[in-house]
């Protein structure tokens, strides 16, 4: 599969380093707005073709795109991608609101082609781990996924400067950067649920630097804890009625142990990969080559948009796409 890359930024290189890992794809080309930008990009990863033009690009003998660019202009170029019949896989967030979504997973169905969100604990090995072991922990009656990074671009915007990471205009807040790596685990293991509850902390231009999501199972309390303003010190915990099992990091798992209600430990067999990425690539090659255009992460995907839309309706975060009838 010759995979073409939009976007240069940093998640771009961990993921291009990742596909070096996957013998069935090749990173073929790189679109960037500069050509200058696009072949420092291409010299770094030895990526063989780079173009400036959007069409040229997708005219080109590239099977599938990845995008990572920022998220409000996701939707338009995955669905142009998808209607010169390449395959998407769409940096988290997917898009910036469930309609998005819903009509850019038409059209993959439309045109044959597979769409994927690259949500990376969807595919890391650490979350069949949790499952596999969930009953050890007996009746599971909380769950908190926590992701609290201090940005690299926060000191800048504490000094007046207001990057794109922190810029509302551009679809962004905490809870699309950040949070939704909880809510998405959240509801890839538990479901949708039956309430949620949101806050946050907006900064001075009207950002969401950090909240909380409540969302609630009948008998059991789900929380994503997030920021893009402070460090957490704190493991994601599944808690039982017979102890808890904590996950380390939740974007990049580096641990998975038991600690039992009587004190007794117990660290789960778990290697964590130096790029989890590898196994997005891994599976959106799967998908590719056995046309699994209809695949299970539709509908997480969905579901997560469907809470995060609730949460920023709940906190007044609106972005201009949310307009758009």
């Amino acid at each position: 599969m010759k995979l073409g890359m939009m976007g240069t930024n940093f998640v771009s290189d961990w993921l291009a380093e990742a596909a070096k890992a996957v013998p069935d794809v090749e990173v073929h080309a790189v679109y960037s707005r500069k050509q200058k930008t696009g072949e420092a990009f291409a010299g770094k990863h030895c990526i063989s073709h780079v173009y400036t033009d959007y069409e040229e690009f997708l005219n080109s003998d590239i099977d599938a795109v990845y995008i990572a660019t920022p998220t409000y202009v996701h939707y338009p170029q995955a669905m142009e991608a998808m209607r010169h019949k390449k395959h998407v896989l769409c940096e988290k967030i997917m898009a910036v609101n469930e309609r998005e979504a819903a009509e850019m997973f038409a059209c993959a169905k439309e045109n044959q082609v597979v769409l994927l969100e690259a949500m990376r604990p969807d595919f890391d090995p650490a979350l069949d781990l949790v499952k596999e072991y969930l009953p050890k922990i007996g009746k599971l009656r909380r769950v908190t996924m926590e992701y609290c990074q201090y940005s690299s671009r926060y000191d800048r915007f504490r000094e007046g400067e207001v990057l794109n990471a922190f810029n509302p205009e551009l679809s962004n807040a905490a809870i699309m950067d950040i949070g939704v790596y909880c809510i998405h685990t959240l509801v890839r293991l538990l479901g949708m649920p039956k309430d949620v509850k949101a806050f946050s902390t907006k900064l001075y231009n009207g950002f969401e630097g950090n909240g909380i999501v409540l969302m609630q199972y009948g008998d059991l309390t789900a929380e994503a804890v997030y920021s893009k303003i402070t460090e957490s010190v704190n493991k994601s915990i599944f808690v039982g009625e017979e102890g808890s099992i904590l996950i380390g990091k939740i974007s990049m798992p580096d641990s998975v142990e038991i600690i039992y209600r009587d004190g007794k430990k117990e660290v789960l067999p778990y290697v964590p990969a130096e790029n989890n990425m590898v196994y997005e690539v891994q599976e959106f090659a799967r998908l590719v080559r056995e046309n699994h255009v209809e695949h299970p992460y539709k509908k997480y995907s969905l579901d997560t948009l469907r809470v995060t839309d609730e949460a920023r309706r709940q906190n007044g975060i609106v972005f201009q796409a949310d307009s758009v009838l």
